[in-house]
């Protein structure tokens, strides 16, 4: 797309000269207003200038630059300002030319906590204050793997602290050798604390020196004839050394490194990073872009460069398969601390990034695959269902309740053959008839299409329901009320003895029910979302009905108010954490009683 021939030419020299060099957001717009390009930046002058050269980068970019109109700008009071409103900025307009690598997850971390005695643990998501973080890490497994390694090595506690707090004897762990039990006083303070630092360390990168440190310590040990200690230090050495010997690709040094290999092959491009931390390969993670109108390899390269060092740790060295001249340029919009960026020179970085470059080639194999294998499920599902066209959104209801206690509804999304999980919603039913799962089909219904028929959510191209003939009627008659009856709909009636493949397909035109069989690839892909949405709405019902219980009988308990109730949840780190305590646990807690925690204790049991 160009701009039209009698459009105005847009006059980059005259806006330039007037263009602020404060922080901000700036919005490439397009003929009849369309955004094309949404970007941030610290100093709005120097990056907006840097599009109207008189050579472009990338063919992207000058095919951008091309249909540009005018430029709108938002100065903002900082960088993180910035970042905020172009996140929301993208999410919102879609711009055409914006390279997005959305991921579902966040990457793990491992966490020390703050606590006099601190907890080693994974971590997704905020950071707590005053707690100390390493990572991130490609996946949960290189997580759960290193602190293993800890656990063996420097025997750190993993435990929640309401555990901690209440334990009176030594658990399973420290019979087996991974926790010096700090909980029941096993190890002092100072003791410990130095345990938490030769751990931070090895988590820094400084492996080499921890052991190094250990060694020094055993020989001390032993000239002192404190065998036991000595023969302590030595097993840890071991295990270190053990760990950093087998490493397939080790760098020798204890560094860390990121290695992005952007790979682009039958029309699809992955960029894939792999994390060295301490010198040892943690492992790779692949991602695939989207949303942009142009996106090679070295384009979506310099995309996911800059919006994963945005949020996340910049390492000291990153290694890249492509030469990236504005990489510098775009860092320094993120960082004050400019890292290497450099093409693999050394046999152990050509090493990391074959493997790396291997990983992209095999994600997008199976990304193609799959692509196939969804698209075939989705015309299969079009056929056998009558649709005009293959349905692109499916969202899928069931209800989960015990003897109409705590009902619970559930909507699950399927977008393009993939669950969406971000856009599940659960629905609390009140109001109706216990058990009366008709009524509570049409309230979920009216709560959800109510809103989208008044222009407030999206519209599927295909309903599901988990249910039979009264409950897909109840469907059909909300469906008829809010204006929406031209969505497809079909229930999905349980077969024989509830086994997966006899399924019967209802429809709220009356037509026969169809029992595709097990063999039919559409069934399939109903299943697993019929399954997935009963999944999502149990878990609610189970979460709503503990809450409900547990609740109501704290509340029922004479002397136990609105404090105490919290405080007792807040001690054990939940409900069930109340309900397994002893009498004596309870006593702990402040404000409870010797007598009041034999009432809480029977009232609970």
């Amino acid at each position: 797309m160009s701009k039209p021939a009698d459009a105005p030419a847009f006059d980059a020299k005259s806006f330039l000269r007037s263009l602020t060099e404060e922080p901000g957001v700036y919005r490439m717009i397009g003929a009849e207003d369309k955004v094309l390009y949404v970007g941030k930046a610290k100093n709005l002058k120097r990056r907006v200038s840097s599009y109207f050269q008189r050579t472009q980068p990338s063919p992207r970019i000058a095919m951008m630059v091309a249909q540009i109109v005018r430029v709108d700008i938002t100065p903002t009071r900082s960088e993180a300002e910035a970042l905020i409103l172009e996140n929301n900025l993208i999410k919102s307009l879609a711009p055409r030319y914006n390279i997005l690598f959305r991921d579902d997850k966040t990457y793990p971390y491992i966490e020390l906590s703050a606590d006099a005695f601190p907890r080693l643990a994974y971590h997704r998501g905020a950071f707590a204050k005053g707690a100390r973080y390493f990572g991130p890490f490609p996946n949960a497994y290189a997580v759960r793997e290193s602190i293993h390694l800890l656990q063996k090595t420097f025997q750190l506690r993993t435990c929640e602290n309401s555990v901690f707090q209440n334990r009176s004897r030594p658990c399973l762990l420290h019979q087996i050798r991974r926790c010096t039990g700090p909980c029941v006083g096993l190890i002092d303070n100072a003791a410990y604390a130095a345990d938490v630092r030769l751990a931070s360390r090895f988590l820094d990168g400084q492996a080499n020196e921890v052991i190094d440190d250990l060694s020094k310590r055993m020989h001390t040990a032993a000239e002192r004839l404190a065998f036991e200690e000595a023969a302590a230090c030595r097993d840890q050495v071991r295990v270190l050394q053990a760990v950093l010997h087998r490493q397939f690709v080790d760098s020798r040094k204890d560094e860390d490194v990121d290695v992005l290999a952007a790979v682009e092959e039958d029309g699809l491009t992955c960029v894939n990073i792999a994390m060295i931390r301490g010198g040892r390969h943690l492992g790779d993670r692949p991602q695939f872009p989207s949303g942009a109108a142009v996106s090679g390899a070295t384009d979506s390269l310099l995309a996911f460069v800059e919006q994963h060092y945005a949020e996340h740790p910049i390492p000291g060295r990153i290694v890249v398969n492509l030469a990236l001249p504005e990489v510098k340029a775009m860092l320094a919009e993120i960082t004050e601390r400019m890292p290497a960026v450099v093409l693999a020179r050394y046999e152990g970085e050509k090493a990391w990034m074959d493997m790396a470059e291997k990983n992209a080639r095999i994600a997008i194999q199976g990304r193609a695959r799959d692509a196939g294998r969804i698209e075939q499920r989705l015309d299969a599902l079009r056929d056998v269902l009558g649709l005009p066209e293959a349905p692109d959104r499916i969202e899928c209801f069931d209800i989960s309740h015990t003897m109409g206690e705590a009902t619970v509804a559930s909507c699950v999304v399927c977008e393009a053959g993939a669950m969406k999980r971000a856009e599940y919603r659960r629905y609390n039913i009140d109001g109706i008839t216990p058990g009366d799962d008709f009524a509570a089909m049409r309230q979920v219904l009216e709560r959800r299409y109510g809103k989208v028929a008044a222009g407030e959510g999206v519209c599927p191209d295909l309903i599901l329901i988990d249910g039979g003939k009264g409950q897909v009627s109840a469907a059909a008659a909300i469906l008829a009320e809010v204006g929406l009856e031209a969505v497809a709909m079909v229930g999905v009636a349980k077969g024989e003895g509830r086994k997966a493949g006899l399924e019967t397909l209802i429809f709220a035109d009356g037509r026969d029910g169809l029992a595709l069989g097990g063999a039919s690839s559409a069934l399939h892909l109903i299943i697993e979302i019929r399954d997935e949405a009963h999944r999502f709405a149990i878990s609610g019902h189970r979460a709503r009905r503990g809450k409900a219980r547990i609740g109501s009988r704290l509340d029922d308990i004479d002397g136990v108010g609105p404090s105490r109730r919290r405080n007792l949840l807040a001690a054990f780190g939940g409900l069930d954490g109340v309900r397994n305590a002893t009498v004596e646990d309870l006593c702990r807690v402040d404000g409870i009683s010797r007598k009041l925690a034999e009432q809480i204790y029977s009232a609970l049991h």
